[in-house]
């Protein structure tokens, strides 16, 4: 039964394309109603062509496909079941399914999960079960990198054999002499296993932020010619737009793509842009140089940072929504990106969250036996290769998420204190220092004068982090403070109720049924304590 917001999949037999078995000549026309649509098909191998839609509303969906393969027929799409809410888009700076339902991603990383074998394979998926997470980073061609330097068992595409080999230096300073791969010719038993996997993550409700490019490599997937890359998207687009889970994001840390131009990024964006029918979510990650955020192909910001206080910046900037898809990982590992603890893990959640943004997590934690180099390049870290998940943060993570998706609304930034001060322009300052109480006019010319940089680093220390949505709720996190009275902003004239939430052990506790603007409340002097205030009715 063909349902909204679930791919139909329709198949034709027909003789092996000569040539290029990427760019054969599949077009499908669908029509529902007054609404037409024009895709592309594909060949998937021992003689079989396929064609792919995604149904958005009911109704009867006539095809009729063209090229070295025809057909024509009609498919009765049913409404969806209600688990399945369509593919998600951004609406302003939050992020909402097609069917209008909001949702808040809390991602994890698994980047080779596409490249472990059935039984790692069936260790992650368990391991997902928790359901701490509702959105997965993972690669489509192999990585290469510490603790991650397993032979994968297919490619997306097979060598060019009679090409001359392309010769590299990998990203961890190995020279390669590899064949190229041909593009023309993909290798249909990883495409199919990896949609295996795409299918089991879309009926667990786990978004895909699928990564097209990374540097990690020593077989040659980053050293291919443009012609190549845009060949390989056209096929991936093919096969994969119709999944509703699937985010694009161009690459893992683009920047280290240290030979690429920004010309290549700027036509692989336009590319899938174009040509995916669907248009679905698509960003770049960067490293440490930012990807230009308001193009207007790109539907969201996707960076790496340990500052966590930028969600309202980059709202402000941009106005869309914000993904810290990298800051740090809970681990034990002599690398500084993956030695956290899950406390510290946890922290950076809330952070982000409470402000409005959206935050991935990653684990890293290596055994204490694990001590040659052999050992630690076939160790099963999650970040790596999935796995069972050991850190303590997945559970305080699921408890965010529990509580977040039972808000009313998306949280926006409230911005109290210094906070402001902070986020203002010159240009706001000045209009605030004609409406500040005279005797105060001294005070805020101070910050006036202060540079960019000066905030920065006088503020940034002191930052608060708390969001709202609208009058009706509050939400104040207090990281590695401890104060023992606190006084949250609220809307004037009137009531909350208030709760005291111990983020590590996961409690909540009402500790007044009417608080008011100006009220104290007495908290326990703990770190990782929040306040969640909810207006009376």
């Amino acid at each position: 039964m063909a349902r909204v917001y679930e791919m139909v999949e329709l198949e034709l037999k027909g003789e092996a394309p000569i040539g290029s078995q990427v760019e054969v000549d599949v077009k499908a026309e669908i029509t529902c109603d007054e609404k037409t649509w024009n895709l592309k098909g594909f060949y998937a191998g021992n003689h079989i062509y396929k064609v792919r839609f995604l149904p958005e509303e009911t109704g009867t969906y006539r095809y009729k496909i063209t090229g070295v393969v025809t057909g024509e027929g009609t498919v009765e799409v049913c409404p969806a079941d209600g688990n399945h809410h369509g593919i998600v888009r951004a609406d302003g700076t939050h992020l909402r399914h097609e069917d209008g339902t909001f949702i808040s991603t809390f991602g994890t990383t698994v980047y080779a999960l596409a490249h472990q074998t059935e039984e790692i394979t069936e260790e992650t998926f368990s391991s997902l079960e928790c359901g701490a997470f509702n959105k997965i980073r993972m690669c489509v061609f192999p990585k290469h990198y510490e603790y991650n330097k397993n032979e994968p068992g297919h490619f997306a595409f097979h060598r060019a054999e009679s090409e001359k080999d392309v010769v590299f230096r990998d990203n961890l300073g190995g020279e390669r002499s590899v064949k190229p791969f041909d593009t023309h010719r993909p290798d249909f038993d990883f495409w199919e296993d990896f949609e295996t996997k795409l299918n089991r993550l879309f009926d667990m409700g786990i978004q895909v932020d699928l990564i097209l490019f990374h540097p990690y490599d020593r077989w040659g997937h980053s050293h291919m010619a443009q012609e190549s890359n845009l060949r390989y998207l056209d096929y991936a687009i093919r096969r994969l737009a119709a999944y509703p889970n699937i985010w694009w994001s161009m690459a893992n840390e683009y920047d280290l793509f240290y030979d690429w131009k920004m010309e290549q990024w700027h036509e692989i964006e336009t590319y899938i842009s174009v040509n995916d029918p669907y248009r679905h979510l698509l960003s770049n990650h960067k490293c440490f140089l930012e990807y230009d955020y308001g193009r207007e192909a790109i539907t969201h910001v996707s960076v790496q940072t340990g500052v966590l206080s930028r969600v309202a910046e980059f709202q402000k900037e941009f106005g869309k929504p914000v993904c810290y898809d990298e800051c740090c990982y809970e681990g034990n590992l002599k690398e500084t990106w993956g030695s956290i603890s899950a406390k510290e893990m946890v922290n950076r959640f809330w952070k982000v969250t409470v402000t409005g943004g959206y935050c991935t997590h990653g684990e890293v934690i290596l055994e204490d036996d694990i001590v040659t180099q052999e050992q630690q390049d076939n160790a099963i870290l999650w970040w790596a290769k999935g796995g069972k998940l050991k850190g303590e943060s997945p559970a305080r993570i699921k408890f965010l998420r529990d509580l977040v998706e039972s808000l009313p609304a998306p949280l926006e930034p409230y911005a109290v204190g210094l906070n402001k001060i902070m986020l203002m322009s010159k240009e706001e300052l000045n209009s605030v220092m004609n409406v500040v109480p005279e005797d105060m006019r001294g005070f805020f010319s101070i910050f006036y004068k202060m540079g960019e940089k000066e905030k920065l680093y006088q503020f940034l220390p002191a930052y608060s982090y708390a969001g709202h949505i609208g009058e009706e709720v509050y939400l104040y996190y207090l990281g590695t403070d401890c104060p023992a009275r606190f006084r949250p902003e609220v809307a004037s004239g009137k009531s909350y109720r208030a709760e005291i939430i111990n983020v590590w052990d996961m409690t909540r506790e009402v500790v007044e049924k009417d608080y008011q603007m100006g009220d104290e409340l007495r908290l326990p002097g703990r770190e990782y304590t929040a306040i969640l205030l909810n207006v009376q009715v």
